[in-house]
């Protein structure tokens, strides 16, 4: 396989389109959460392959909570299990797992797998592994601006939950939908987007990689002249 000339230091994922992957098929959406899970360990496995040193999924957003209960709390339940099942792999690939968003919503179960798998990765450097869930860029720049203030600080980066984190050099949204949807509002500032119409369930590595190949077309100028 031909080697990309061009590797994004951090590369982040809207994962879009696993409800209507499920209404497709005739299923419920929880099967669509289901088989995206797949495609996290697919996108995971390519970036350990390729030399990316972040990668961050928005998982669950603020705004995700007004959805059916019965939904929300298989969604819990499936994020804790399979953090907890990629624990092995996640320490045999040197992967750091990081969670970032208002764990203050989280409930125990959740809490509880999230400190255990981070803690047990906190050494490993090879690929930070971050999910973002009950996020949203408005209200991490809320609550970023107010530690701000308390602070008497005159920059709100280093209160943001990504702090110390490199900004993402390219975010992926998949199934058609061409909007930021409330994430990282701030530090997408000089992100490069690529737009896909697959469904998250159907995004693998081929996939993965094409959307590297069109980052690596880019030329990114960051308002400058070159």
């Amino acid at each position: 396989m031909e080697k990309l000339n061009k590797i994004p230091e951090h590369v982040s994922i809207i994962m879009d389109g696993n409800g209507r992957w499920a209404r497709e098929r005739g299923k419920e959406r929880v099967n669509g959460h289901f088989e995206g899970v797949e495609s996290v360990r697919a996108v995971t496995e390519s970036c350990i392959e390729l030399g990316v040193r972040y990668l961050s999924l928005f998982a669950f957003s603020e705004e995700n909570w007004g959805r059916p209960d019965a939904e929300v709390q298989a969604l819990m339940s499936l994020m804790a299990r399979a953090a907890r099942n990629e624990l092995p792999v996640f320490m045999e690939h040197g992967v750091r797992f990081v969670v970032l968003g208002n764990r203050e919503r989280l409930g125990t179960e959740l809490n509880d797998t999230i400190d255990e798998v981070s803690s047990l990765t906190a050494g490993n450097d090879r690929l930070v592994f971050i999910l973002f869930i009950s996020y949203s860029g408005k209200w991490d720049i809320d609550q970023a601006a107010r530690r701000m203030a308390e602070a008497g600080a005159d920059s709100i980066e280093p209160f943001l939950v990504t702090a110390g984190i490199p900004d993402p050099d390219l975010i992926i949204r998949t199934s058609g939908e061409k909007r930021l949807s409330n994430f990282l509002l701030w530090q997408a500032a000089y992100s490069e987007f690529v737009f896909v119409d697959t469904l998250w369930p159907d995004f693998r590595k081929d996939c993965f990689r094409a959307a590297l190949e069109e980052f690596a077309s880019r030329d990114r100028r960051f308002g400058k002249i070159k």
